[in-house]
């Protein structure tokens, strides 16, 4: 990997960071456990690594963001996770910034996309 090469991976890995989070608050409105979350994001287009989501997860339920209980009725033992109720205003809140930044995008990178203010 060239060195132009390196610098977009870090720019884009950057970039993803924040939309993992939402993401997640999104994707928890249904309870799930970690790796079928990690397998639903992927197969949406948003990789994440097990070494990021897991501690993620745990670091939403530490704020409140998410609520998390153990599923014992199968064979393995699996911690289901939810998005809380603070959880689901923090994806509304981070979802209505989105789609300003989408907005404010759009109009540096189209200039025929007028301003709708």
């Amino acid at each position: 990997m060239n060195l132009r090469d390196e610098t977009t991976a870090g720019h884009v890995q950057e970039l993803r960071r924040g939309t993992v989070v939402l993401a997640c608050l999104i994707r928890l409105r249904t309870p799930d456990y970690g790796y079928a979350l990690l397998e639903s994001l992927d197969a949406i287009g948003i990789a994440v690594d097990a070494n990021t989501l897991y501690p993620l997860l745990r670091r939403l339920e530490k704020q409140g963001l998410l609520t998390s209980e153990w599923n014992t009725d199968e064979a393995r033992p699996r911690k289901f996770y939810r998005t809380s109720p603070d959880g689901e205003q923090l994806a509304a809140a981070l979802t209505d910034e989105w789609h300003l930044i989408d907005r404010a995008i759009s109009r540096l990178t189209d200039p025929t996309d007028g301003d709708e203010s």
